[in-house]
């Protein structure tokens, strides 16, 4: 075949794709929810029931507040939020940003520790980017959020993981954290409200973190997507809270709490009353990496002061009451399937881990193979525990309308009736 100029002489293109894009995002939760999407039997009438992701915005339970609606129509007719962003974000809303973090930290953040970002994502990137030395590495939970490993393996940041414990309510092994340290390790990572797990971690056990940080000699960043998002005994304690025993960069979002993911609003703050991560030149980093990114939009940037200090607490009260009603429904009803086990109960976020039992399936061999006929079968999406590093497990969100959870659980009790070894 003839191949670039007509005259039958073969050109050898001078470019081809970056293969390491491909091996560095491995397994992708988005990439697996699109192949279980697609899976799917067409023929199918059923709605499909997404308990595979943690968005809740498509159920009008779940609808965001009228005053962070208002907030954005008033910011964008106001017309004076059309241009550029600083690199940084606008000034008011990292204040507002800094006051509203303040609240549960035993001293008070500078706007100037605030720098704003494109979602939560964007906050894991320019962390990773940051800390991507050559020789460094960094030490990821287990189960966790595989973006994490993508945004590391990218940018050839070594990383290392470290369990977390079913049987402790999902808390980190810091046996393990300590093993797996070395001079090179720059930092840990923990998410808390958890996902994958739903855990709440209780302040012993983060100031135990933060000690074990401290003597490691190594930062801790602290994924609060999902702060206050909690229902059960634990309070929501930001890691913030010890950052005079060790420096803390702080990642969150209004996407979460406010039910706005696609607004995709985030921050990256520096909880750090000793001032190290300004003296190890980390702030200067962090703010040449938001030299050469993108800026969340500026009108949403500018709304962000008024669905900040407007929202009021019966908002906030009414997802919670959902969301706590929600886990004890699937609480309850798993104890019902035999080849699943929850060990743990929900206690925040929007997400439970539970263990699939391959053993008492016929013809489903792990879970990677459930969640698909799951999905061709039934039209229930659940995200395979493979996707966040844990092999037969199953990742499962109730942040859905509480019947179309019902009718879920129904579904999946039924699919695994059909499958269980006779």
């Amino acid at each position: 075949m003839e191949n670039g100029n007509g005259n039958g002489v073969h050109k050898k293109w001078g470019f081809s794709a970056n293969d390491e894009i491909d091996s560095a995002s491995g397994i992708t939760i988005r990439g697996v929810l699109n192949s279980l999407m697609n899976s799917r039997n067409p023929e199918d009438e059923r709605p499909t029931i997404p308990l595979g992701h943690g968005d809740p915005s498509a159920f009008p339970c779940f609808r965001t507040t009228q005053i962070a609606e208002d907030a954005i129509v008033d910011s964008l007719r106001s017309a004076k939020f059309n241009g550029y962003s600083p690199t940084v974000g606008i000034l008011p809303a990292r204040r507002s940003i800094a006051d509203y973090l303040s609240r549960d930290l035993p001293y008070k953040l500078s706007p100037d520790d605030v720098f704003l970002t494109i979602g939560c994502t964007q906050a894991i990137e320019i962390a990773m980017m940051v800390f991507a030395c050559p020789g460094a590495n960094i030490l990821l939970p287990r189960p966790g959020f595989p973006y994490y490993e993508a945004c590391a393996g990218f940018r050839n940041l070594e990383y290392r993981h470290f369990d977390l414990l079913p049987e402790k309510g999902w808390e980190v092994d810091l046996e393990a954290v300590e093993a797996l340290a070395d001079e090179n390790t720059v930092g840990m990572v923990i998410i808390n409200p958890g996902n994958p797990c739903g855990s709440v971690y209780t302040y012993e056990h983060l100031k135990k973190i933060a000690e074990t940080a401290k003597k490691l000699g190594i930062l801790v960043i602290s994924d609060e997507v999902y702060g206050h998002l909690t229902f059960a005994s634990n309070p929501f304690v930001p890691m913030g809270v010890f950052g005079s025993i060790v420096p803390v960069l702080t990642l969150g979002s209004i996407s979460k709490r406010w039910i706005v993911p696609g607004w995709r609003l985030g921050w990256l703050v520096t909880s750090d009353p000793n001032g190290i991560l300004k003296e190890t030149k980390v702030v200067d980093s962090i703010i040449s990496c938001l030299n050469i990114s993108g800026d969340p939009a500026t009108f949403i940037q500018a709304a962000i002061p008024q669905i900040i200090e407007k929202t009021t607490d019966d908002f906030f009260s009414k997802v919670i009451t959902i969301l706590r009603k929600s886990a004890e429904i699937i609480y309850d009803q798993i104890k019902e399937i035999d080849c699943i086990t929850c060990p743990h109960k929900p206690e925040g976020s929007m997400f439970v881990m539970v263990k699939f039992n391959s053993t008492l399936m016929e013809d489903i061999k792990d879970d990677m193979e459930f969640c698909f006929k799951l999905a061709k079968e039934e039209s229930l999406i659940i995200l395979p525990g493979t996707a966040v590093g844990m092999k037969n497990w199953l990742r499962i969100t109730f942040a859905v309308e509480p019947t179309s959870l019902q009718d879920g659980l129904l579904r999946l009790k039924a699919f695994c009736q059909l499958y269980a070894k006779k």
